[in-house]
């Protein structure tokens, strides 16, 4: 099995439910309250710990309550921390959220000691994730950093896969050293910025696999996700039909499963479609982390035929 690390965000989600949001200087009082851990980078690592796969997690925390509890929420669920650092004096990542009664919400981040993961952490961090084959990377911390890991990992014979969320544009020369890409129909705009507003989505993959990315996977929901290569086109892998409680994470779980199909040997649409499987799973429960599934689970929604593939 290929040893997978996660390069990436570290968050507490403090969430807020209210009847409706307050205007400029008014107070409200609120119908609950609640700390979730979050961040796009520790999702995918919990959600790959929770399947049994191991994991590497590469990013860094505050010396604070919420730090002290993530490091242990990581090992709760499987998650290597040996290369989460404890910035001394910061504090832990957070992102503010708000959530009215229609299910509207209102979001604050304070990348926090995220914004800590600098070239210089880069450079003490990579050579310690030599031994590692599959990268998983996102947009939460220093986009500069994300870009220079990709580069060197590349040149390392490494496997990338790069979550482009939150959306933002991604170097020409970057993007043609990603093995997989996995944005949903607003992050292909954003990483597609030189084509017309009114390009398709299929316009956008075919440029993305023009400039030498290996693989285009455009999560659509529910939908399932669509699979593209230079070779091979573009092919529906379809979702799986679930109660749709709280869609949080469910882009991070995603990637998660796919990669842990990678590196379980399957082939590129199996893992997808284990990728799917996942992301269908975690929509189930309240809260980024919540429904991330275990192996069981994922068993029980694939199929039996399904154990030996995913067996660790």
């Amino acid at each position: 099995m290929k040893k997978l690390a996660v390069i990436g965000s570290i968050n507490m989600d403090v969430v807020t439910s209210v009847e409706r949001f307050p205007q400029p200087g008014e107070t409200l009082t609120g119908t609950s309250f609640s700390t979730i851990p979050g961040g796009k980078g520790a999702n995918q690592a919990v959600a790959l710990g929770r399947l049994g796969v191991p994991v590497r997690m590469a990013g860094s925390v505050g010396d604070d309550a919420f730090g002290e509890s993530y490091l242990r929420n990581f090992r709760e669920n499987g998650v290597d921390t040996a290369l989460v650092r404890v910035c001394k004096g910061q504090t832990t990542g957070t992102a503010s959220i708000e959530v009215n009664a229609e299910g509207e919400n209102h979001i604050i981040v304070v990348p926090a000691a995220n914004g800590e993961c600098d070239m210089q952490w880069l450079e003490e961090t990579l050579p310690a994730l030599a031994n590692c084959d599959i990268f998983l990377l996102q947009h939460e911390i220093p986009l500069p950093v994300v870009f220079e890991a990709i580069r060197r990992l590349h040149a390392l014979g490494k496997t990338v896969i790069l979550d482009p969320a939150p959306a933002a544009a991604v170097p020409e020369d970057v993007l043609s050293m990603i093995d997989y890409i996995t944005p949903n129909e607003s992050e292909l705009r954003a990483i597609t910025p030189t084509l017309g507003a009114d390009a398709d989505v299929q316009a956008r993959v075919s440029y993305l696999l023009g400039l030498g990315v290996g693989c285009v996977i455009n999560k659509s929901g529910g939908d399932g996700a669509y699979v593209a290569t230079r070779a091979g086109g573009i092919k529906h892998v379809p979702g799986f039909k679930v109660k749709v409680v709280d869609t949080t994470a469910a882009g991070d779980t995603f990637n998660a499963g796919f990669a842990a199909g990678l590196a379980l040997g399957l082939p590129l649409e199996e893992s997808v479609m284990v990728g799917n499987a996942a992301a269908g799973l975690s929509v189930t429960a309240f809260g980024a982390q919540g429904g991330m599934p275990r192996r069981e689970q994922l068993l029980t929604l694939l199929g039996e035929e399904w154990r030996e593939k995913l067996a660790l």
